[in-house]
């Protein structure tokens, strides 16, 4: 994924403006983008899957808006050029799928996300762990798949062989390569599960 696609969505993020201080995070905006390039989407179906307040919703379009990303009309929000460019960039690098029980989740819904090439910038896993908590996930676990294997850094070197319903699941799911990254979050909700496992690959995204 570009740096500019990282740029941005920081810029739109911490942008500072009038009043008090956004309640949304950088995967608020990336839901948001996934959920207004599969259709045009109202404010207020927009609030409610993003599960945040009808201020908060605004100032997410309103930013988005202003970045060109997207526009809007009676329909509701729809991307513009730019913001397809952007969605492409964040589907070249992030794939994100709901996933199954298996020995890696501690809630009843869980969700992966595989983050392309980004393997090398792991190191114990607990900063993924801390970014999906302050998310709303009761857990996080982060795989990287290296040699031929899906390891888990310090855990376990071949998770096929000690977690088998968990690699089975990731394999046939996410189909990671070589050196990419897999985070799988779990929450009590399923919005809580997404934006963990969201918040915990966008960490991945933002070291060198």
């Amino acid at each position: 994924m570009p740096h500019q696609f990282r740029q941005i969505l920081e810029q739109i993020a911490k942008a500072k403006t009038p009043g008090p201080s956004a309640t949304f995070s950088v995967y608020h905006l990336l839901r948001a983008l996934e959920l207004i390039a599969k259709n045009p989407i109202g404010r207020a179906q927009l609030a409610a899957k993003l599960k945040v307040g009808e201020g908060a919703v605004r100032t997410i379009i309103s930013r988005l808006r202003n970045a060109r990303l997207v526009t809007t009309s009676k329909a509701g929000c729809a991307l513009t050029e730019k913001g397809l460019d952007l969605w492409k960039d964040y589907q070249s690098l992030l794939v994100k799928v709901e996933i199954g029980k298996n020995e890696l989740t501690v809630a009843n819904c869980s969700s992966a996300v595989l983050i392309k090439n980004c393997a090398r910038k792991l190191k114990s896993g607990m900063e993924q762990r801390d970014a999906a908590v302050i998310a709303g996930a009761r857990s996080a676990t982060t795989i990287i798949s290296r040699n031929g294997h899906l390891a888990i850094p310090s855990v376990s070197d071949n998770i096929a062989r000690d977690f088998p319903r968990a690699a089975e699941q990731i394999l046939s799911l996410l189909k990671p390569r070589e050196e990419d990254a897999v985070v799988v979050a779990s929450a009590d909700s399923m919005e809580k599960a997404e934006n963990g496992a969201l918040a915990a690959a966008w960490t991945l995204l933002n070291c060198e």
